[in-house]
């Protein structure tokens, strides 16, 4: 419980508009030009899609190699994930699951699903309800990155949750 309540505050104040430092002194110059660049801050802030702010708390996990497991930082970007989605309850979301090149078809697409269902659980865990979480794999299908490098591999072994 007390987990749940650290997640929704550290959300709320993620998620709070951004507020301009008081001005100790200064010119009426000064202090429109600081009302201007508020103002504009504002509305680019405005006009973020939920996907944008999605994006912000943060909406990939990456795995090891051959591993659906969720390490560490991945759980610190789900419960981030969790918290933005419990205190926007209209949001449906589509886990994809997504495996590097290596490995057959078959064997990726099934890596991809253990790692969209790992996502799918641990959110569920998190309070979500789980008619809001839809999961779906591509395997090898859809890379992040194209190459046969170790650093390509890595930004494709991963999981991405998409506003459905």
């Amino acid at each position: 419980m007390f987990q749940r309540i650290l997640a929704i505050v550290a959300a709320t104040f993620l998620f709070a508009a951004c507020e301009t430092a008081s001005e100790v002194g200064g010119d009426s110059a000064s202090t429109s030009s600081a009302s201007s660049a508020s103002s504009a801050s504002s509305s680019a802030s405005a006009a973020k899609t939920e996907a944008d702010k999605l994006a912000e708390v943060g909406n990939t996990v990456y795995f090891d190699f051959d591993s659906s497991e969720l390490s560490e930082n991945a759980q610190m970007t789900l419960n981030r994930q969790a918290a933005f989605l419990n205190v926007n309850p209209t949001l449906v979301i589509v886990v994809e699951g997504h495996a590097d090149e290596r490995g057959t078809r078959e064997y990726n697409l099934a890596l991809g699903d253990r790692r969209a269902t790992a996502v799918r659980d641990y959110l569920l865990a998190k309070g979500l309800n789980s008619a809001r979480v839809r999961t779906v794999s591509y395997g090898k299908e859809r890379p992040a990155v194209e190459g046969s490098t170790e650093a390509a591999w890595e930004k494709n072994r991963r999981a991405a949750t998409v506003l459905n």
